[in-house]
């Protein structure tokens, strides 16, 4: 049986899929990155996509529709200057400004509850545009 974490402000609950998914990115790294978005009808956070192992940045940024919000979370790996192998875990809040007022909003008073929900980003970047969330902002940040 399916449970789903409510969400107080918004009614919309994120389903047990999201949070198992996001453990399985951040304890086993059997995913790269997942992408969530919200089913308007059942009023819930669903995933949309994952990209295994191997995927790369672009992978997730070219899953990301231009026309409509989600979510999604990326667990970027890399090397610090000690030559240490580090991994941080980032959340995006995707708006590109071709999408609905309505989506915009849905996205932006749910995200809080899915963050609750997805313990252990920590980065947040919110983009309208590819630029706003860049590789070179994602290794920038993760510095």
């Amino acid at each position: 049986m399916a449970m789903a974490f409510k969400m107080a402000t918004t009614g919309m609950s994120v389903t047990d899929e999201c949070r198992n998914s996001f453990m399985e990115l951040k304890w086993k790294k059997v995913h790269r990155y997942i992408v969530f978005k919200i089913d308007e009808r059942s009023k819930t956070v669903t995933v949309d996509k994952v990209g295994g192992p191997a995927a790369s940045y672009d992978d997730l940024a070219a899953s990301l529709p231009d026309d409509d919000c989600r979510y999604a979370v990326f667990d970027f790996d890399f090397v610090t200057v000690d030559n240490c192998q580090k991994s941080k875990i980032f959340f995006i809040a995707w708006a590109p400004s071709a999408s609905r007022i309505r989506a915009k909003m849905l996205y932006a008073t749910s995200k809080h509850g899915l963050r609750r929900v997805l313990d252990g980003v920590h980065y947040e970047l919110q983009a309208t545009d590819p630029t706003e969330m860049g590789f070179e902002v994602i290794k920038d940040r993760a510095k």
